[in-house]
This record gives C-alpha cells, structure tokens and sequence, in this order.
C-alpha cells in the first residue's frame, strides 16, 4: 500500500503543476487591456486554478502521510473541478464561436460589426450602465494616441494591420467616407446614413468612437482572440487533469485492495 500512495502523491504532485497554467491564463486575461475593462472571464478561470491548486495539495499530503478521508475527499473534489472546467471550455468556445472581422476595399485592418457576436457576448456591452464604465477604463487608455504616434499619412494607416478595438473605437466607419486628417481625427463625412455610428464618431479625443456599435464589436472581437487562446490552455490542462485524476482513481483503488488482502492475509494467519 505503501507504494500505491508514494503514487497517489507523485501524480498529485503532478495536479498541482497543471493548476499554474490554469492560474497562469486567468492572470494574462486579467493584464490584457480589453478585459481589464470588461472583468467577466479571468476570475473565473483564477479561482477555480487555485481551487485545483488546494484539492490536489490534499491529494497530495493524504498519498503520502496515508490520511483515507482526504484522498476521498480529494477524488470528489477534483471531479467536481474537472467537471467546471470542462463546463467553462465548453461555454468559453460556445460563446466565442461567432463573429469575424470585414474587408473594406483599398484597407488593409479590418472592421467590426456588433451583430455578428454571441447574443451573451453582446449583452455584456450593450446596456448604457455595463458600457459606461467599459468606455471610460478604454478611453484612459492609450488605445488611440498610439496610432497617432506610429501613423502620419493616410496611405500609411490604410495599409496598417491594426488590432480590433483600434480599428473599432479609434476611428469612424469607412463606409461614412471622412476624410482622413490624422488617425483619430477625420472631417467631411460624405455619407452619414450609412452607418448610425456615422454619427457616433466625435473628433474629441475622449469621445472619438468610444459610444459607437463597431467600438463595441471590435472589444468584443479582441475578447474573443483572447478567450480562445486562454480556452486552448484551458482544454490542454483539462486533458491533462482527467488523465491524472484516472491513474488517481487506479491507484486509490490498487492501494485498497492491497490493504483488504493485507488485512486478510494478517487475519488467516
């Protein structure tokens, strides 16, 4: 039995470095700018890597010191975490499986439409009350005065692979047709029917297209990039969790039923 537990406590072992990637993704979610804003995924994903954290250090310690109730302890838990974050993969591809950018002719980045995305996606940001403060944590970024920094004629920003939120918030629509004079300031809009968000765009360095529907589309399409990195290491560590919690289970199993015939070898004798 001795051996069976040294085994239990070396794959848990094992459990404990798989929770730092799981920890490692909610953190990087956490420093990136678009959901430092939106706070809806990295929580999540934090709290439940430090619970795998915990539930593995038990498997851990009653593997090696031969503590029983722990290791059950430890087989529940864990396939009660295995099972969130199964949930979690899943609802994080669900959730991401929509939305794409759009060519515009004679430009290089991409535009954003808020329709194309996950109806819950979408009513993270639609409401005046969520948006507010989402726009207010962009706008005191430097989202936008970095293009200004970087691009100083039009050709040059046109050809431009700009990220989503830049390309959603930093600038109007190119179907209202400004013209460009900067790549946050643009005057003489030839189609204001086009789009409401035509409208929207505010040459005001705070204001810019931080109220506008594509400003929206584009932080959900940088969240998605981002989820669906974060949902690769997620399902990478899950795999690795089952695998472990299944050798787990076996050597729970082997170090009982050496202990029963142990005890029922010292009891014929």
């Amino acid at each position: 039995m001795a051996l069976s537990n040294n085994v239990i406590g070396a794959i848990n072992f094992v459990a404990m470095l798989l929770s730092i990637p799981i920890i490692g993704a909610g953190i990087w979610l956490a420093m990136e700018q678009d959901n430092s804003c939106v706070k809806i995924l990295q929580w999540p994903v934090i709290i439940i890597g430090i619970l795998i954290l915990l539930i593995a250090l038990a498997g851990f310690i009653g593997g090696f010191w031969r503590i029983p109730w722990l290791l059950i302890f430890y087989l529940v838990a864990m396939l009660i975490l295995i099972i969130l974050l199964t949930c979690l993969v899943v609802f994080i591809y669900m959730v991401t499986i929509r939305g794409s950018g759009h060519l515009e002719p004679s430009r290089a980045y991409l535009e954003y439409r808020l329709e194309d995305y996950s109806g819950w996606l979408r009513r993270r940001v639609q409401s005046s009350f969520k948006w507010d403060g989402i726009r207010n944590c962009l706008s005191s970024t430097t989202l936008c005065s970095e293009l200004n920094q970087s691009f100083r004629m039009a050709e040059d920003f046109f050809n431009a692979r700009i990220n989503p939120l830049q390309s959603g918030c930093c600038k109007p629509p190119t179907q209202c047709g400004y013209t460009f004079v900067n790549p946050t300031y643009w005057i003489s809009p030839i189609n204001n029917a086009a789009d409401r968000d035509c409208l929207n765009w505010n040459n005001d360095q705070n204001q810019l297209c931080y109220n506008c529907d594509s400003c929206k589309a584009g932080l959900l399409a940088n969240i998605k990039k981002e989820w669906r990195r974060a949902d690769i290491i997620l399902l990478i560590t899950l795999i690795g969790l089952i695998c472990v919690y299944l050798i787990g289970c076996c050597a729970f199993r082997n170090a009982k039923t050496e202990d029963l015939f142990r005890r029922y070898k010292q009891g014929y004798t």
